[in-house]
Parts: structure tokens; C-alpha cells; sequence
């Protein structure tokens, strides 16, 4: 039985040319779909039919592939499929509700239907699909792997929404372009483009996924899946609420949904990276914003301000509440955000509006000047400051065809650059603020450690990262990749 609540969105932008593909395309099609052949009448489609079917078989294989379990969410509703909006590059038309429903009357896919109780509602759901045996024994038959799918090309790149982009009631919105769109479509575009031609992996990984157990919501305590790979990598700019002067920052990209400790680990074209935060992102920009400078860790207060919380503990809540309190537009409503941050039991769930009351305290009596800050909706607009300073970062290493990895207040490099990335991220903020931000790293790059005094050697900067060994599978990952992209050097 499918659950529902396992499940992502169908990706109606998956493609491959690969031979193997198109071979149990052709099977699955002749063998369940040959009558759409006579059927075809009007105008002709804008992608015929066989290749539409296919969109809907790869985004299944990824789903297998990853989890056997996920199962994808899909509109059965004709009026969901326009084939001419600029989020459907592909052009998929409404007969995929045809085509979902006969792979389920033919046996190759499981179907949840969805439920619908009027607008905005939060019960609605879409319908769910997964691949059901016959179709998981192709799968796995089957000549090709994940990394053998690409992106369609054309896929947007520049998203406008109605919402804040989290909530399912956000839509998509269509919008004319501009001079400042199809700037930023090309960079994305290239951006895109340089990512794909790097190998980006955890080599610990024998399979291309990361276990992460989810901590809150109605699945938590279970275990999700993050592909690891090129099927998870695609990067693009979200606008909210209707206005290109709210967010606009870069989403995508696995390396987004893992965690630091994890992200120390990958490897850029098999070589080590380096990820360089801002210290205290908002809170900084915020503070050049208002003429005052920060001198030190901003969520750093006085120890003992929650009885028996450990001073790292108390660092990590104030620094949640802080920037709760930024984004939220009233206190209560912060209160109640900070604490569904947390799982069940945890300290921070059991948190008072007294004890966080006490912590912004604290925190204002450090930073006076942030006063009017909080619990003012700050957070959606300083999101497109650091989009804007984001994109001013991507652009200079695109430019080098040098892959360099967005994490909203971080970015990850080769170890051999870490410099380098330091002096663009210190001149993008002075340029944009005034003054550079400061920044923070773990532990430093290859050519940091280099140039340190007392003869340093690349064998000694290696033992002291102490990297996880290379895997089996990340090795056929590595190697198949350079292939495919005729490089033998692994650089």
C-alpha cells in the first residue's frame, strides 16, 4: 500500500537519449499503448506521445531507484497539464492522466487517488504513483543507471511564486520577461551547466543516497532518502509572494539537504572541498543596514540564562529563535515556529514562552539595535539581499567554469580555492553593504594550510582531514562519469 505522506512531486523535466531508455520505452508502449497511435486526432502534440509516456517511466525509475518505497505525486486533474507554460518545458499535455491510468490498468503501476475538499484546504492531495513489480523487474533489468537521465533542456530556471515557497498552497506564476530575467536565466543556465560537467559525490556512499532520519511532522522518526547525484543537482532562483523584490534565492542541489558534518565530506572531481559560512548572515546584513557593526558571534550570551542548558546548547537555541524571529510577523507566532523545529522530548520542544522570551532578551540587550528587527517579517526580504549577493558569488566562479556550491549562507569549493572564495565572498557583501561580512570555516583549504609557516606538506593537510575511504560504488560512480565526459585524469 502506498502511503502518501513517502512521496515527492512528479519532476515533469526528466530526459535521456541513452539506447537503453528508449528500448523499454518502446516495449512498455508497444505493448500497452500501440491503440494511441490511431487515436492521435486534432493538432499535433508539441511532444508526441511515446515521449511523454517516458518523462512519466523515468521520473518512476528515479523514484525505484532511490527508494523502492517513494511513491510520486501526480495531478490526474486535465486542467493541471498547460502545455505552454514556461514551467512545463517539455510540453506534457493531459493525456498523461490517460497514460497514468492505463499504467495502472495494465499492472505496471501501484495508484493512491487523491482527495480534494475545496480550495486551500490542507487535506487535498494529489494522486500517487509507484512502480509496481512487473515494472520494478524492467527496472532493474534494465542497461542504464540514474546518472544516465539528464535534465531537460529549456527547464526554467527562474521561479515566481505565490507564496513563501514552502507551503503547498504556493503556486507558480506565470510572468513576462525582462531584461533582469533573462540575466539571471543565463547564469543559472550556465551555472547548471558547469555543475553537470564536475563530479560532485560523497565518496563514503556505495550506493548514491543519504539516510537522513526526519525529526519533525507527521513522519518523524522515519527514514528519508537523498539521491546523491546528477538526478538531484538541479539549481534555480524562487521569487515569493508575486514580487521579485522577496527571496530569489538558489534552491537545489543534494548538497542543500544534508547536513554540515556530512557536507565536509564531498568531493569535487574526486578532489576535497572546503564550505565557508558568513557568521550570523541576517543578523549581520541587518546590522551593516543599521550602521552597527558586529565584533563577535552574535548569538554568544551570557551562560545560565536557561537553567541547566549547556552554553553550546544555549548558543544553538538562541541562534534558531533569532532567526525564527526575524522571519516571523509576530512573537507568539515565532514562540510556536521555534518549537515545531523540534522532535518529540527534545529541550527545545519543551522550550516556555517565558524561557525564549528570556532568551530575546538577552539577545536585545546585546544587539539594542535589532529591536525593530523582530517579529517583523524581515526574513523574505533579506533573503533576496544574500540572493543577490549569492548570485554575484556563482557568477565569478561560472565564469571559470569552477563549480562552487550555494548553501544559502555558505558556499563549498575545492580545498585547492579556499582563498580565493573567501576574497569574492568578503568583496560581493562589501559592495553590496558597505563593508565585507566575516566568515567561518571548520577547517582550512589545501592552499590555506600551504601557506601556513613550519613546512606544511599536502600529506599532513590529509591526515588531518581525515576524509571517509573512497566506496566501490563511488568509484564506478567516478569512473563512468570521466568516461562519459572523455576526461581520464579525474580533474
Amino acid at each position: 500500500m502506498i502511503d502518501p505522506r513517502h512521496s515527492r512531486p512528479l519532476d515533469v523535466h526528466r530526459w535521456s537519449d541513452h539506447p537503453e531508455v528508449n528500448g523499454l520505452v518502446d516495449r512498455v508502449w508497444e505493448e500497452h499503448f500501440r491503440d494511441f497511435h490511431a487515436r492521435a486526432s486534432g493538432p499535433k502534440p508539441k511532444l508526441r506521445f511515446r515521449d511523454q509516456l517516458k518523462v512519466v517511466l523515468l521520473d518512476l525509475y528515479v523514484a525505484w531507484a532511490t527508494d523502492p518505497d517513494l511513491a510520486v505525486g501526480v495531478s490526474l486533474s486535465a486542467n493541471a497539464w498547460r502545455t505552454g507554460s514556461r514551467y512545463n518545458a517539455l510540453h506534457l499535455s493531459k493525456v498523461i492522466v490517460t497514460f497514468i491510468h492505463r499504467l495502472d490498468e495494465v499492472g505496471l503501476i501501484d495508484l493512491s487517488l487523491g482527495s480534494y475538499s475545496g480550495p486551500a484546504v490542507k487535506s487535498n492531495r494529489s494522486s500517487r504513483i509507484r512502480a509496481a513489480e512487473p515494472l520494478r523487474e524492467l527496472f532493474a533489468r534494465a542497461r542504464f543507471e540514474p546518472a544516465d537521465i539528464d535534465v531537460a533542456e529549456g527547464r526554467e530556471t527562474v521561479i515566481l511564486r505565490s507564496g513563501d515557497g514552502g507551503g503547498g498552497a504556493a503556486k507558480q506564476i506565470e510572468y513576462e520577461d525582462n531584461e533582469t530575467t533573462v540575466e539571471m536565466r543565463e547564469l543559472l543556465e550556465d551555472y547548471n551547466s558547469c555543475l553537470s560537467s564536475h563530479f560532485i559525490d560523497l565518496p563514503q556512499l556505495d550506493r548514491p543516497f543519504v539516510e537522513r532520519r526526519i525529526r519533525t511532522g507527521p513522519r518523524e522518526g522515519e527514514v528519508q532518502r537523498i539521491p546523491v547525484g546528477p538526478t538531484n543537482a538541479f539549481v534555480r532562483r524562487v521569487f515569493s509572494r508575486g514580487d521579485w523584490s522577496l527571496n530569489g534565492r538558489f534552491y537545489g542541489g543534494w548538497w542543500q539537504q544534508i547536513d554540515k558534518e556530512t557536507r565536509s565530506t564531498i568531493l569535487i572531481d574526486d578532489v576535497p572541498s572546503v564550505e565557508v559560512d558568513f557568521r550570523g548572515l541576517h543578523v549581520a546584513i541587518l546590522s551593516k543596514e543599521k550602521g552597527v557593526p558586529l565584533t563577535d558571534d552574535p548569538y554568544l550570551l551570557p551562560a545560565g540564562l536557561l537553567p541547566g542548558v549547556a552554553p553550546a546548547e544555549q548558543r544553538g537555541f538562541v541562534k534558531r529563535l533569532v532567526l525564527t524571529a526575524i522571519n516571523a510577523a509576530g512573537e507568539k507566532a515565532a514562540y510556536a515556529a521555534f518549537r515545531e523545529g523540534y522532535p518529540k522530548g527534545s529541550p527545545g520542544k519543551a522550550l516556555t514562552n517565558q524561557s525564549l522570551g528570556t532568551l530575546i532578551g538577552a539577545f536585545l540587550r546585546k544587539h539594542p539595535h535589532l529591536e525593530d528587527c523582530l517579529f517583523s517579517d524581515q526574513g523574505i526580504r533579506l533573503m533576496n539581499v544574500d540572493g543577490r549577493i549569492a548570485s554575484e558569488i556563482v557568477e565569478h566562479f561560472t565564469h571559470q567554469w569552477v563549480p562552487v556550491l550555494c548553501i544559502h549562507d555558505s558556499f563549498v569549493v575545492s580545498h585547492e580555492r579556499t582563498l580565493e572564495l573567501i576574497d569574492v565572498m568578503r568583496d560581493v557583501t562589501a559592495r553590496h553593504l558597505g563593508g565585507p561580512l566575516a566568515v567561518t570555516q571548520d577547517f582550512p583549504g589545501l592552499d590555506q594550510f600551504m601557506a601556513s609557516a613550519g613546512g606544511p606538506t599536502e600529506a599532513a593537510y590529509r591526515a588531518i582531514r581525515s576524509l571517509p575511504e573512497r566506496s566501490r560504488g563511488y568509484i564506478h560512480r567516478r569512473d563512468r562519469f570521466f568516461e562519459k565526459m572523455g576526461r581520464g585524469d579525474h580533474r
